[in-house]
């Protein structure tokens, strides 16, 4: 076996996570979409070898991040827009339980967490800062989920948002939406912080039926 499978495949002593380091790198869009995926390259990339690289996309391949393209080898799956439509429409469902259950469950030291992330988001808005507000629009969906407690939830929407990173992002970029989204966020907080579960579901599933629409005209 060469020295670099043997180096790099043995668990523990701080490896490197294949499948995260890959699927991050496509949630960056480090890679684009239908982009070859080598092994070899991945390989040296990461750090990792060859057999955690192949273990690596074919748990990706579940996800729906990779495709295996017969003779061709593995790529970054291209998502349509009809596909984020679908992702969205089960995020709806998703995050507005997350949403209900954060607002029943939330703190007041995640009050003002979620409060200084609005300020935040609101912020990098009036700036025209897109890449910020994206970032930030992630670190609040997650945080909502965590504060939920729904850890099975928690799964599903990663492998959703991570399939629809690019959509989301494409959306930021139409004039006037992130106006729109960063009032619909500021409403998600607001019932989330008034201990409101059914506002805040509604909330939550309001600010997705209006991404739905944006991608609708897309």
């Amino acid at each position: 076996m060469p020295a670099h499978e043997q180096t790099t495949d043995a668990p523990g002593a701080g490896r490197p996570d294949a499948a995260a380091a890959i699927r991050e790198a496509i949630v960056r869009g480090d890679f684009a979409p239908n982009q070859r995926l080598v092994e070899s390259d991945l390989s040296d990339m990461f750090g990792v070898g060859r057999s955690s690289v192949r273990a690596a996309l074919l748990e990706l391949t579940t996800e729906g991040l990779v495709e295996r393209v017969q003779n061709r080898g593995a790529r970054v799956r291209a998502v349509t827009v009809a596909e984020a439509i679908e992702i969205s429409e089960i995020r709806m469902v998703v995050e507005g339980l997350c949403a209900a259950k954060a607002a029943e469950r939330v703190t007041d030291a995640e009050i003002a967490e979620l409060r200084a992330l609005g300020d935040a988001m609101r912020a990098a808005v009036a700036r025209g800062h897109v890449l910020e507000y994206s970032e930030l629009n992630k670190a609040l969906h997650s945080r909502i989920v965590e504060i939920s407690g729904q850890r099975t939830a928690a799964g599903v929407l990663r492998r959703l948002r991570a399939q629809n990173v690019r959509h989301q992002f494409q959306l930021a970029l139409v004039p006037g939406r992130p106006n729109v989204s960063v009032a619909e966020h500021l409403a998600i907080i607001d019932e989330i912080c008034a201990r409101a579960p059914d506002a805040a579901e509604r909330a939550a599933r309001r600010h997705l039926r209006s991404v739905i629409d944006a991608l609708k005209a897309i």
